[in-house]
Protein backbone atom coordinates (compact mmCIF):
# COMPACT_ATOMS: atom_id res chain seq x y z
CA UNK A 1 0.00 0.00 0.00
CA UNK A 2 1.27 3.64 -0.71
CA UNK A 3 1.96 5.60 2.10
CA UNK A 4 -1.05 7.96 2.65
CA UNK A 5 1.35 10.83 3.67
CA UNK A 6 3.32 10.67 0.67
CA UNK A 7 3.47 14.03 -0.97
CA UNK A 8 1.66 14.39 -4.39
CA UNK A 9 4.09 16.97 -6.53
CA UNK A 10 1.25 17.70 -8.64
CA UNK A 11 -0.72 18.85 -6.01
CA UNK A 12 2.07 20.56 -4.75
CA UNK A 13 2.99 22.74 -7.64
CA UNK A 14 -0.62 23.62 -8.22
CA UNK A 15 -1.00 24.72 -4.84
CA UNK A 16 1.96 27.06 -4.65
CA UNK A 17 1.60 28.26 -8.49
CA UNK A 18 -1.96 29.51 -7.39
CA UNK A 19 -0.61 30.93 -3.88
CA UNK A 20 2.52 32.75 -5.70
CA UNK A 21 0.66 36.36 -5.44
CA UNK A 22 -0.57 36.26 -1.86
CA UNK A 23 2.54 34.65 -0.66
CA UNK A 24 4.35 37.50 0.80
CA UNK A 25 1.42 38.96 2.36
CA UNK A 26 0.23 35.90 4.35
CA UNK A 27 4.02 34.22 4.82
CA UNK A 28 5.03 36.39 8.55
CA UNK A 29 6.20 33.39 9.81
CA UNK A 30 9.02 32.35 6.69
CA UNK A 31 10.30 36.07 6.82
CA UNK A 32 10.61 35.27 10.63
CA UNK A 33 12.35 32.57 10.05
CA UNK A 34 14.30 33.88 7.23
CA UNK A 35 16.00 36.76 9.63
CA UNK A 36 16.91 34.04 11.81
CA UNK A 37 19.17 31.82 9.41
CA UNK A 38 20.66 35.17 7.99
CA UNK A 39 21.75 35.80 11.69
CA UNK A 40 23.26 32.58 12.43
CA UNK A 41 25.10 32.85 8.79
CA UNK A 42 26.40 36.07 10.49
CA UNK A 43 28.65 33.56 12.09
CA UNK A 44 30.26 31.58 9.21
CA UNK A 45 33.29 32.39 7.42
CA UNK A 46 32.28 32.13 3.79
CA UNK A 47 32.64 33.58 0.68
CA UNK A 48 30.64 31.83 -2.05
CA UNK A 49 30.80 32.27 -5.70
CA UNK A 50 27.77 29.92 -6.35
CA UNK A 51 24.34 29.93 -4.26
CA UNK A 52 21.42 27.87 -4.68
CA UNK A 53 18.23 28.73 -2.70
CA UNK A 54 16.52 25.21 -2.84
CA UNK A 55 12.40 26.62 -2.52
CA UNK A 56 13.52 29.81 -3.31
CA UNK A 57 9.19 31.03 -3.43
CA UNK A 58 9.13 34.65 -4.49
CA UNK A 59 12.65 35.04 -4.02
CA UNK A 60 13.44 37.38 -0.78
CA UNK A 61 15.53 34.87 0.48
CA UNK A 62 17.97 35.27 -2.96
CA UNK A 63 17.62 39.55 -2.47
CA UNK A 64 19.07 39.03 1.22
CA UNK A 65 21.52 37.09 -0.16
CA UNK A 66 22.37 38.72 -2.40
CA UNK A 67 23.63 41.38 0.34
CA UNK A 68 25.49 39.42 2.18
CA UNK A 69 27.38 37.90 -0.91
CA UNK A 70 27.40 40.80 -3.55
CA UNK A 71 29.67 38.67 -5.29
CA UNK A 72 28.12 35.59 -5.60
CA UNK A 73 26.29 34.38 -8.50
CA UNK A 74 22.64 32.96 -7.14
CA UNK A 75 20.28 30.18 -8.71
CA UNK A 76 16.51 30.54 -7.31
CA UNK A 77 15.18 26.51 -7.95
CA UNK A 78 11.39 26.06 -7.16
CA UNK A 79 8.87 23.62 -7.74
CA UNK A 80 6.07 26.08 -8.89
CA UNK A 81 6.41 28.40 -11.88
CA UNK A 82 4.84 31.03 -10.83
CA UNK A 83 5.93 31.33 -7.53
CA UNK A 84 9.62 32.24 -10.18
CA UNK A 85 7.91 34.69 -11.93
CA UNK A 86 7.21 36.11 -9.07
CA UNK A 87 10.74 36.22 -7.99
CA UNK A 88 12.10 37.38 -11.06
CA UNK A 89 9.61 40.65 -10.74
CA UNK A 90 10.57 40.81 -7.61
CA UNK A 91 11.32 44.99 -7.29
CA UNK A 92 10.04 45.60 -10.76
CA UNK A 93 11.15 44.33 -14.35
CA UNK A 94 13.20 47.73 -14.48
CA UNK A 95 15.52 45.88 -11.41
CA UNK A 96 16.42 43.23 -13.31
CA UNK A 97 18.74 45.61 -15.29
CA UNK A 98 21.12 45.64 -12.23
CA UNK A 99 20.59 42.19 -11.25
CA UNK A 100 22.11 40.08 -13.80
CA UNK A 101 23.90 37.53 -11.64
CA UNK A 102 21.00 35.48 -10.92
CA UNK A 103 19.36 32.57 -12.18
CA UNK A 104 16.02 30.64 -11.78
CA UNK A 105 14.90 27.36 -12.38
CA UNK A 106 11.86 25.33 -11.99
CA UNK A 107 12.36 21.87 -10.47
CA UNK A 108 12.12 19.47 -7.52
CA UNK A 109 14.73 19.51 -4.79
CA UNK A 110 14.69 15.84 -4.66
CA UNK A 111 16.09 15.62 -8.02
CA UNK A 112 18.08 18.49 -8.56
CA UNK A 113 19.05 19.93 -12.77
CA UNK A 114 22.36 20.69 -11.83
CA UNK A 115 26.12 19.16 -12.07
CA UNK A 116 27.89 18.00 -9.40
CA UNK A 117 30.44 20.32 -7.47
CA UNK A 118 29.21 23.05 -8.43
CA UNK A 119 27.70 25.64 -5.97
CA UNK A 120 29.54 26.57 -2.76
CA UNK A 121 26.67 26.93 -0.58
CA UNK A 122 23.10 25.40 -0.39
CA UNK A 123 20.35 27.81 1.19
CA UNK A 124 16.78 26.26 2.07
CA UNK A 125 14.07 28.10 4.00
CA UNK A 126 11.28 25.67 5.01
CA UNK A 127 11.41 23.66 2.14
CA UNK A 128 12.66 20.85 2.89
CA UNK A 129 8.89 19.03 4.70
CA UNK A 130 7.69 19.23 1.45
CA UNK A 131 10.35 15.93 0.09
CA UNK A 132 8.98 12.45 0.16
CA UNK A 133 12.53 10.99 0.46
CA UNK A 134 15.11 13.01 3.13
CA UNK A 135 18.34 10.97 2.28
CA UNK A 136 17.95 10.98 -1.08
CA UNK A 137 17.28 14.53 -1.36
CA UNK A 138 19.69 15.58 0.54
CA UNK A 139 22.47 13.13 -1.30
CA UNK A 140 21.31 15.46 -3.95
CA UNK A 141 22.37 18.36 -2.23
CA UNK A 142 25.82 16.61 -0.97
CA UNK A 143 26.49 15.78 -5.07
CA UNK A 144 26.35 19.08 -6.05
CA UNK A 145 27.74 20.81 -3.60
CA UNK A 146 32.10 21.51 -4.06
CA UNK A 147 34.08 19.93 -1.00
CA UNK A 148 34.08 21.89 1.96
CA UNK A 149 30.55 23.73 0.79
CA UNK A 150 27.80 24.52 3.28
CA UNK A 151 24.37 23.24 3.49
CA UNK A 152 21.91 25.61 5.58
CA UNK A 153 18.18 24.60 5.82
CA UNK A 154 15.35 25.00 8.05
CA UNK A 155 12.23 22.96 8.15
CA UNK A 156 9.53 22.03 10.03
CA UNK A 157 9.36 19.05 13.21
CA UNK A 158 6.33 16.81 14.05
CA UNK A 159 4.80 19.36 16.78
CA UNK A 160 4.00 21.61 13.39
CA UNK A 161 0.26 22.12 13.85
CA UNK A 162 -0.07 19.68 16.70
CA UNK A 163 -3.45 21.39 17.47
CA UNK A 164 -5.12 21.40 14.12
CA UNK A 165 -4.07 17.86 13.82
CA UNK A 166 -5.56 17.00 17.02
CA UNK A 167 -8.55 18.36 16.15
CA UNK A 168 -8.63 16.58 13.10
CA UNK A 169 -8.28 13.36 14.61
CA UNK A 170 -10.73 10.56 14.19
CA UNK A 171 -11.40 11.73 10.30
CA UNK A 172 -9.92 8.45 8.98
CA UNK A 173 -9.64 6.75 6.90
CA UNK A 174 -8.13 10.69 5.00
CA UNK A 175 -4.77 12.06 6.17
CA UNK A 176 -5.40 15.82 7.16
CA UNK A 177 -2.08 17.43 8.13
CA UNK A 178 1.44 16.61 7.25
CA UNK A 179 3.24 14.24 8.55
CA UNK A 180 6.96 16.19 9.45
CA UNK A 181 10.78 14.61 10.60
CA UNK A 182 11.96 15.01 14.15
CA UNK A 183 15.51 16.85 14.26
CA UNK A 184 17.27 13.78 15.35
CA UNK A 185 15.95 11.94 12.57
CA UNK A 186 16.74 14.94 10.20
CA UNK A 187 20.19 15.14 11.51
CA UNK A 188 21.01 11.01 11.65
CA UNK A 189 20.28 11.57 7.73
CA UNK A 190 22.87 14.47 7.50
CA UNK A 191 25.50 11.60 8.22
CA UNK A 192 24.46 8.52 6.60
CA UNK A 193 24.85 10.88 3.61
CA UNK A 194 27.86 11.88 4.07
CA UNK A 195 27.54 15.55 5.86
CA UNK A 196 30.42 16.52 7.90
CA UNK A 197 29.84 18.34 11.53
CA UNK A 198 26.15 18.71 11.04
CA UNK A 199 24.80 21.37 13.91
CA UNK A 200 20.72 20.98 14.47
CA UNK A 201 18.47 23.07 16.78
CA UNK A 202 14.90 23.88 17.33
CA UNK A 203 12.76 26.80 17.98
CA UNK A 204 8.42 26.66 18.78
CA UNK A 205 6.71 29.82 17.25
CA UNK A 206 2.95 30.33 18.48
CA UNK A 207 0.77 32.50 15.64
CA UNK A 208 -2.95 32.95 17.07
CA UNK A 209 -6.43 33.57 15.27
CA UNK A 210 -9.95 34.87 16.22
CA UNK A 211 -10.91 31.46 14.78
CA UNK A 212 -10.26 28.42 12.90
CA UNK A 213 -11.10 30.32 9.58
CA UNK A 214 -8.25 32.54 9.95
CA UNK A 215 -5.77 29.68 10.48
CA UNK A 216 -6.83 28.41 7.09
CA UNK A 217 -7.01 31.45 5.37
CA UNK A 218 -3.60 31.62 5.90
CA UNK A 219 -2.26 28.51 5.11
CA UNK A 220 -3.90 28.83 1.56
CA UNK A 221 -2.54 31.82 1.15
CA UNK A 222 1.11 30.65 1.55
CA UNK A 223 0.08 27.29 -0.80
CA UNK A 224 -0.18 25.24 2.40
CA UNK A 225 -2.58 22.73 1.61
CA UNK A 226 -3.14 19.67 2.52
CA UNK A 227 -0.86 17.75 -0.62
CA UNK A 228 -0.48 13.92 1.49
CA UNK A 229 -1.41 11.00 -0.89
CA UNK A 230 -4.26 10.12 1.57
CA UNK A 231 -6.50 13.26 1.31
CA UNK A 232 -10.00 13.55 0.85
CA UNK A 233 -10.22 14.22 -2.64
CA UNK A 234 -12.72 16.95 -3.49
CA UNK A 235 -14.34 20.09 -1.24
CA UNK A 236 -14.83 19.13 2.41
CA UNK A 237 -18.47 19.51 2.96
CA UNK A 238 -19.38 21.53 5.93
CA UNK A 239 -19.90 19.69 8.56
CA UNK A 240 -16.57 18.69 8.55
CA UNK A 241 -15.75 21.98 8.82
CA UNK A 242 -18.00 22.58 11.78
CA UNK A 243 -16.85 19.70 13.79
CA UNK A 244 -13.23 20.66 13.35
CA UNK A 245 -13.68 24.27 14.33
CA UNK A 246 -15.60 22.98 17.63
CA UNK A 247 -12.77 20.36 18.59
CA UNK A 248 -9.97 23.08 17.86
CA UNK A 249 -12.00 25.24 20.63
CA UNK A 250 -10.57 23.12 23.67
CA UNK A 251 -7.53 24.64 23.08
CA UNK A 252 -8.62 28.49 22.83
CA UNK A 253 -6.13 30.85 25.31
CA UNK A 254 -6.75 34.29 26.65
CA UNK A 255 -9.11 34.52 23.67
CA UNK A 256 -7.19 33.34 20.85
CA UNK A 257 -6.54 29.81 19.29
CA UNK A 258 -3.02 29.13 19.03
CA UNK A 259 -1.07 27.27 15.81
CA UNK A 260 2.21 26.18 16.69
CA UNK A 261 4.83 25.21 14.19
CA UNK A 262 8.25 23.56 15.22
CA UNK A 263 11.20 24.83 13.53
CA UNK A 264 14.09 22.49 12.67
CA UNK A 265 17.21 24.36 11.55
CA UNK A 266 19.83 22.68 10.77
CA UNK A 267 23.89 23.35 8.96
CA UNK A 268 26.33 20.91 7.80
CA UNK A 269 29.52 20.62 5.96
CA UNK A 270 30.28 18.74 2.77
CA UNK A 271 33.74 17.23 3.80
CA UNK A 272 37.15 17.28 1.34
CA UNK A 273 37.07 13.74 -0.48
CA UNK A 274 38.85 10.53 1.60
CA UNK A 275 41.95 9.19 -0.79
CA UNK A 276 41.43 6.09 -2.27
CA UNK A 277 42.77 2.99 -0.82
CA UNK A 278 45.62 2.13 -2.98
CA UNK A 279 46.79 5.69 -3.07
CA UNK A 280 47.57 5.56 1.01
CA UNK A 281 51.21 4.34 1.72
CA UNK A 282 52.12 3.56 5.46
CA UNK A 283 55.20 6.17 7.10
CA UNK A 284 57.65 4.63 8.41
CA UNK A 285 59.22 6.38 12.10
CA UNK A 286 62.48 5.80 13.21
CA UNK A 287 63.56 7.02 16.83
CA UNK A 288 66.77 8.83 17.05
CA UNK A 289 68.99 7.44 19.26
Amino acid sequence: MDDPYRIDKRRLRMAFGRAAASYDAAAVLQREVLERMLSRLALIKLSPRLILDAGCGTGLGMERLAARYPAARLIGLDIALPMLRQAVLRGGWWSQLWRPRRDYVCGDVESLPLAAACVDMVWSNLTLQWCNDIPRTFRELHRILRPEGLLMFSTFGPDTLMELRAAAEGEAPYTRVNRFLDMHDIGDALVRVGFAEPVMDVERFVLTYDDVRGLMRDLKAIGAHNATQGRRRGLEGKSFLADLAARYERFRSQGRLPATYEVVYGLAWKGLPRPAADTVRPIQLHRRR
